[in-house]
């Protein structure tokens, strides 16, 4: 099948390369244009557009989706297919296709609706989450769905190990039943909408008056971006992994706030113990050696609601 791909991080390029490989023509890649993405000064392309380049695909980087119109209805393709491209596609774009625009979304439509699908299902403590292969209608993500794959979330599986997953369910889910998508009615989602609206670095501060289950999730959901953090005496510290702890009855127990010998956070419930953490302009280390570093009690400052908003 012709088909046109949209597309920019690096959870884009399997699928593209996937659909290279299972013999599709893609006439033609729209990714969002070369960036800093990394702390050098000049610009980068996008992952796809690297990986489109080394496939010998045209590619196009618009600063809006709607200036590639023309080129998209001259393009001869069939089908668009969209994996995280990063913009809403107006509906001048949607119709220059015969057969549309069907899109890889990573949770169990309508459930996460939105920019942050994965993350907000480990906020949510959710069991399950999944990919659907949708399509795209004007409304954000609202188009029926063609086929979808349940996948189900481990206990202490990050956000990052999470998509990993669930891109790989979606690349067979998109390479096996594309080729039916033209000749196939897809079905309405059902169910009541949530939305996963996009992160925000505040969101992450991990709060000790809240419960050590909860601070969990925040761990996993936050790794690897934005991070969850907190601060202690003023300077934040970054935690990648973390766990609760089950032997709090054997430990010596502080009020809420404090970080005890073990590195284990006090909650109003529990506690959160500290495995990897990443001190204000330090190296990555383990929660134990960070703490032994550090004389005296260690008290987390408390998250003051009024205060202004934290950058990454």
């Amino acid at each position: 099948m012709r088909i046109v791909y949209l597309g920019t991080p690096t959870d884009s390029v399997a699928p593209l390369r996937a659909l290279v490989a299972a013999g599709h023509d893609v006439a033609l890649v729209i990714t969002q244009p070369d960036r800093r993405r990394s702390r050098g000064a000049g610009r980068d392309p996008s992952p796809v557009k690297q990986a489109a380049l080394e496939l010998g695909l045209r590619v196009l980087t618009p600063e809006k989706a709607r200036e590639v119109v023309d080129e998209v209805r001259a393009s001869g393709a069939e089908l668009g297919v969209v994996v995280a491209f990063g913009q809403l596609l107006p509906v001048s774009l949607l119709d220059a296709l015969p057969s549309g625009f069907v899109n890889l979304h990573f949770s169990l439509l309508p459930r996460w609706r939105g920019a942050a699908p994965v993350e907000r299902a480990i906020l949510a403590g959710d069991a399950e989450t999944g990919v659907d292969l949708m399509r795209i209608e004007a409304g954000l993500d609202t188009g029926p769905v063609f086929a979808r794959v349940r996948v189900p979330i481990e206990p202490t599986e990050t956000a990052g190990e999470l998509h990993a997953r669930l891109v790989d369910a979606g690349t067979e889910l998109l390479v096996a039943h594309l080729p039916a998508v033209p000749d196939t009615e897809p079905e309405p989602q059902v169910g009541e909408p949530t939305y996963a609206d996009k992160l925000t670095v505040d969101e992450f501060r991990l709060d000790a008056s809240r419960p050590a289950a909860d601070l969990a999730r925040v761990v996993r959901a936050g790794n690897p971006r934005p991070g969850a953090w907190f601060r202690a005496g003023g300077r934040r510290v970054k935690v990648w992994r973390g766990h609760i702890a089950d032997d709090l009855g054997a430990r010596e127990v502080g009020p809420t706030g404090t970080v005890d010998r073990e590195a284990a956070l006090r909650t109003t419930d529990g506690a959160l113990v500290l495995d990897e953490v990443q001190p204000e302009g330090k190296r990555v280390m383990t929660g134990d050696a960070w703490r032994t570093g550090l004389r005296g009690e260690v008290h987390v400052d408390p998250v003051d609601p009024t205060g202004p908003s934290e950058r990454a």
